[in-house]
């Protein structure tokens, strides 16, 4: 299930409730269903994933990364197959549920626009790397990570919350959405060798400098997102404590640089670590005032 990626999956929706906290009386209930949600959806793109790259032939033995379950054989493609299906229900019975809770029908056209982005979000965990085309093997999971994990994962836990959104969130999201998409780089820079026979991705089109650059690009645009986010609100101390992730940043662009091949797999848990970490004091940092 990769279980070292659920922070990344759970900070941007963790950013959007709290962000939604600090401006509106939150249920905690939409909240917790909100949070299960997401980690269902995060563990079934996890799942989907994996199967598709085994059937595709991409990962092999010689994967950079770590070993997991169809690859080392501890799986089978029918079992795997199944906690596909198994996670499917669950996140239609999670989404369902967080949203009969958040609105209280299923029936008015809010709720059934918010069950059709399930929907598309279940799909789009899915044909990362499963089915025909799918569109991580054609270089476009850059478009979708800064779509989901960021854009969806924090306007629409917002939404959810609170039943309101506002232009500005776009800047949260957008800062949410580049460190999320600097996860999926360095996870291809890593993996370059062993995806170039099967696998378009931009790290492959920009080669491996080029995609350095443009993971440092990523984290100092999300930065600058999030900087200018706190100058449009009423000034705070408090909505600067995000700062404080700075030098894990810093550690994270000083270890790609150094690194190459499989030793920048520790770049991947310290970019998710600094990831989660930065939205819940960013979120917290706007709760200040609730104290």
């Amino acid at each position: 299930m990769r279980l070292r990626t659920l922070p990344l999956s759970a900070a941007g929706v963790l950013l959007g409730l709290l962000l939604a906290t600090a401006d509106f009386r939150v249920n905690i209930w939409v909240a917790l269903l909100t949070v299960l949600t997401t980690l269902c959806l995060q563990i079934l793109s996890n799942l989907s994933n994996e199967l598709g790259d085994v059937l595709h032939g991409t990962d092999t033995a010689d994967r950079k990364g770590p070993q997991y379950g169809l690859n080392s054989g501890v799986l089978t493609i029918g079992e795997m197959k199944g906690l596909i299906g198994l996670f499917v229900c669950l996140c239609i019975v999670s989404g369902t549920a967080m949203t009969l809770v958040s609105f209280g029908t299923l029936w008015d056209m809010t709720s059934i626009l918010v069950l059709l982005l399930g929907a598309a979000a279940i799909i789009g965990a899915m044909k990362y790397t499963l089915g025909r085309n799918p569109y991580g093997y054609r270089g476009l999971g850059d478009f979708y990570v800064f779509l989901f994990f960021g854009i969806v994962a924090v306007l629409g836990s917002y939404f959810v919350a609170s039943h309101t959104l506002f232009w500005r969130l776009l800047l949260p999201a957008s800062a949410v959405g580049c460190f999320s998409i600097g996860v999926l780089n360095v996870n291809n820079i890593r993996d370059m060798e062993t995806d170039a026979a099967n696998r378009v991705t931009v790290a492959i089109r920009l080669g491996e400098r080029k995609a350095k650059i443009y993971q440092t690009v990523l984290i100092v645009l999300g930065w600058v997102f999030m900087l200018v986010y706190c100058q449009l609100r009423m000034f705070s101390w408090w909505h600067y404590l995000f700062v404080a992730t700075l030098p894990l940043y810093v550690l994270h662009l000083r270890g790609v640089w150094q690194r190459s091949g499989k030793a920048l797999d520790p770049m991947l848990p310290l970019l998710v670590i600094a990831t989660f970490l930065f939205c819940v004091l960013a979120g917290l940092g706007f709760c200040a005032h609730l104290f």
